[in-house]
């Protein structure tokens, strides 16, 4: 390494940072954030994490950070890092302007997709300033992911005076953000999570269906075709589809449809706290109308 490269490492290491960062939720998200911010220059003092998961990430993230009850968090650090699941938000702000944890000019970043910085009117009640930064990425909660945020786009939501102080903290990251306007934030997040999980399980789906018939290894046949779909769509939309339904190859639509008279692969378990809701009719038979299944409606109003 060059001599020029040793002394720029060692004038980054002593700037001061510009902000202590307190990381509520050292989850996948929070610590990796944490960790990405800590990477721009700024501090992190504090984190909170209830699960041993949790404290294994901010041991391996968050080398030295002290691990504390949530108020005691917040009141360490001038930038609070809200890295909550996305129902969770509301009762975390709101229980903490209950004890006055607020103080003014103290930064706090939420990183629910479903939110704007609505959910934080309570922050801005004591003039705290709210930010809403949601990262449009899957994390795994390891150094992975500070990788991957150069590719990364956050969905950014905040009052126009401090936009820019939000798009800076995005752009220190290392991502890219892109303005969502607080009306828009549940349609966005919609969008996301249909697009990812839905992939998600049609890929588990399309493996199971291939070991069932005895083709290995799965993942590495599907892999070059389901990323040149991708990247179709991606870049065309509809007009990427190909295949034997955009050919309007009837016989072969049947075939496949024939082989399926069985139960679809049950490759996602419903989780437990999800309400049971009812299910589409199965894959009908070979021969059979080509009408759209009872229960299923295909309404923009949805059922």
């Amino acid at each position: 390494m060059g001599g020029a490269s040793v002394r720029g490492m060692d004038e980054a290491a002593a700037r001061p940072a510009r902000l202590s960062v307190g990381v509520v939720g050292a989850g996948r998200v929070g610590a990796v954030l944490g960790a990405a911010l800590a990477r721009a220059g700024h501090r992190v003092v504090a984190a909170s994490g209830v699960s041993e998961a949790s404290r294994r990430r901010a041991e391996a993230l968050l080398p030295g950070v002290p691990l504390r009850e949530v108020p005691d968090v917040v009141a360490a650090c001038d930038l609070v890092l809200l890295t909550v699941p996305d129902d969770e938000p509301a009762a975390v702000v709101t229980g903490l302007t209950a004890v006055g944890a607020w103080p003014a000019g103290r930064l706090v970043v939420h990183t629910s997709g479903r939110h704007g910085v609505g959910v934080l009117d309570p922050v801005r009640e004591q003039h705290a300033i709210g930010l809403a930064l949601h990262p449009a990425m899957t994390f795994t909660g390891t150094h992975l992911d500070l990788e991957r945020l150069a590719g990364a786009c956050f969905g950014v939501t905040a009052a126009e005076a401090v936009r820019p102080v939000a798009e800076a903290l995005v752009v220190e990251m290392g991502a890219e953000p892109v303005w969502v306007a607080e009306s828009a934030r549940a349609g966005y997040h919609a969008a996301l999570s249909h697009g990812s999980n839905h992939l998600v399980t049609l890929v588990a789906q399309a493996t199971q269906v291939l070991r069932e018939a005895g083709v290995e290894p799965a993942e590495r046949v599907l892999a070059p075709l389901l990323s040149a779909a991708l990247d179709g769509a991606l870049r065309a939309g509809d007009a990427a589809l190909t295949g034997p339904v955009s050919r309007g190859d009837a016989g072969t639509v049947a075939a496949h449809v024939q082989e399926r008279p069985r139960p679809a692969p049950t490759c996602c378990p419903r989780t437990s706290r999800w309400p049971a809701r009812p299910r589409c009719a199965p894959w009908p038979t070979a021969g059979s109308r080509r009408s759209r299944p009872s229960g299923c409606s295909t309404s923009s109003r949805g059922a």
